[in-house]
């Protein structure tokens, strides 16, 4: 490709809105454009690369077994409302309606499509297992896209979807994936820790992300020194420690407590400490139940885990009105004793305690009155949860579960995540059965594996490049060799540099950028080079006389080489 013809040239300013060098260097470099926020245009350098790690995607997962194959973009809507996630999206759902006053989902997930194309051949157990996977255009209408190619509203990505007769067939295919997709990520030069995750809105009951650390991901994980336990902080565990449980029970009583409503002021007013003191917070879920979540002052709650153990797809916190108005308590005061007494009687209220809470004795907090709060409440005795299970937010410093390690927080960008699907969709879709050796009728057993190519592709940037520019693993590189001609305007170098050209990619099919402008000085044309971060560089002028001057991106070391052992060498 000579770059005077290249669609995409280098500027010297990224974005202002650019934080992240990632964005700031394919912006600069040319590999991107944004068209409105969250949407990119991929440049002829960005689809190249774009292209390159899909490849390598494509040949890994079809010598895992799996097979491509694409599905519509647009989803009938009806598919998405028989599972539900009309309603239970984590992100907003786009629709459109076309002239026939048919609605359809832009593809956020492809879930349905697949298992609604599965169940049109309504296979045997005889088909089973098998793994078919796609790339295409993925619409997230997420609420602040950011990070250049981190945060998009528009993307494709490779999903695939395993159907298989049970869980221990599927489980030999989720640990196929497992093992692929660290191939993949390794193979472009990405380190990835496979972190345990929340399922979110996809469905099912566990699942993986490949994160590869770094500060700026979105991903914030917990684990442990050597790594044996990784998880995001959504659905991270941990060992809470013992208190005060050799105390005696002590009874029940009110005190005086002019005080503000945060849990500090408690501290500061009792003298006691954090630990001892209940922490209330009362949700509002998508069904109008009031959830009031109770954990020890130390700790906080896991919204995530919170809305797994009650069911809820979605929660808010309650307002200052309904405290008072509906629970008649008061903000900053309430308390799980008595609470039930005292609620309007058309309220549905939960009350979910954590395991923290069996950790410690003779608890303090609120009375549900201002400036009333109770010393010596203790779960079982003076009030009962009608849930009670693990609902903290793991932290840095706190124990893990085998009480051996501290946990240690870190950050990461996600590249791909592994799904459990189970019977999720297959037994919420009408006929996603398969014929059984008996025939009768049984659901696939399902899983989901998804990688977001922008996002490897901005992960690679992250991880790979210097003050200079881009630093291209050479199997996702747009170009294997940047070729730079400099005193072009001699006819004689000009010809060289022109055979040169055409001898690497006409005759021997090798990967070339020739920066053939004659007017551009010789530092703008390093600057670019660097800048695109293509693994080799090749120089040819007056001085390089009948050899070339060769230098790898990553490295200082020039060598003068002639073309033969250039070509030699790369085959």
């Amino acid at each position: 490709m000579l770059y005077s013809k290249l669609f995409g040239k280098t500027v010297k300013k990224a974005p202002s809105d650019a934080t992240l060098i990632s964005h700031k260097l394919l912006y600069q470099a040319g590999f991107i454009r944004e068209s409105t926020a969250g949407r990119y245009f991929m440049l002829p350098l960005g689809q190249q690369v774009q292209l390159k790690i899909m490849q390598i995607i494509r040949e890994e997962m079809d010598e895992a077994g799996a097979q491509e194959m694409l599905s519509p973009v647009l989803h009938p809507l009806t598919l998405w409302e028989e599972t539900n996630r009309t309603k239970t999206t984590g992100f907003e759902l786009m629709k459109i309606k076309d002239r026939r006053e048919m609605w359809f989902a832009l593809a956020g997930t492809a879930e349905e499509m697949f298992v609604d194309v599965v169940r049109k051949f309504r296979p045997s157990y005889k088909d089973l297992p098998f793994n078919i996977y796609q790339f295409s255009l993925k619409f997230r209408d997420e609420l602040r896209a950011r990070g250049g190619l981190l945060r998009v509203r528009e993307f494709i990505m490779k999903d695939a979807y395993s159907f298989d007769r049970n869980e221990e067939q599927f489980k030999k295919e989720y640990q196929n994936m497992w093992q692929t997709y660290k191939r993949i990520f390794e193979s472009m030069g990405l380190k990835t820790t496979v972190i345990e995750s929340d399922n979110g809105y996809i469905g099912g009951e566990y699942c993986h992300e490949f994160v590869v650390e770094s500060e700026i991901g979105e991903s914030r994980y917990l684990t442990t020194a050597k790594q044996e336990y990784a998880a995001h902080e959504e659905v991270a565990k941990f060992s809470r420690d013992e208190k005060n449980l050799t105390e005696k029970l002590a009874p029940l009583k009110e005190v005086e407590a002019k005080r503000g409503t945060t849990m500090e002021d408690g501290v500061k007013l009792h003298k006691k400490p954090l630990w001892q003191q209940i922490k209330d917070v009362l949700f509002v879920d998508e069904k109008g139940r009031f959830i009031l979540s109770i954990i020890r002052g130390d700790y906080d709650i896991n919204e995530v885990k919170l809305k797994h153990l009650t069911n809820a797809i979605s929660l808010r916190h309650a307002t200052d009105e309904e405290i008072k108005n509906k629970i008649h308590s008061e903000p900053g005061f309430i308390s799980p004793v008595g609470i039930r007494n005292i609620i309007d009687k058309n309220i549905k209220l939960i009350l979910v305690a954590d395991d923290s809470l069996r950790t410690i004795r003779n608890a303090y907090g609120g009375a549900n009155k201002k400036f009333k709060d109770l010393f010596n409440m203790n779960i079982d005795r003076d009030y009962q949860p009608d849930l009670e299970g693990d609902i903290a937010m793991a932290q840095a410093g706190f124990l893990s579960l085998d009480k051996k390690q501290k946990l240690i927080e870190k950050r990461g960008i996600e590249v791909g995540n592994i799904f459990q699907l189970g019977y999720h969709y297959s037994k919420r879709m009408k006929d996603a059965v398969f014929v059984d050796q008996n025939g009768k009728l049984e659901p696939f057993y399902m899983g989901c594996y998804g990688i977001g190519i922008g996002r490897t592709l901005a992960a690679i940037v992250e991880k790979f490049h210097d003050d200079r520019g881009i630093i291209w693993p050479e199997n996702v590189a747009p170009y294997k060799f940047h070729l730079l001609g400099f005193d072009l305007k001699d006819e004689k170098v000009k010809k060289v540099a022109y055979e040169i050209y055409n001898l690497l990619t006409k005759t021997h099919n090798l990967e070339v950028l020739f920066d053939d402008r004659e007017e551009t000085s010789a530092g703008e044309k390093f600057a670019d080079a660097d800048l695109i971060g293509i693994p080799y560089r090749l120089v040819v002028s007056k001085r390089t006389g009948d050899k070339i001057e060769v230098k790898k991106r990553n490295e200082k070391k020039i060598d003068l080489l002639t073309l033969e052992h250039i070509i030699k060498t790369s085959s």
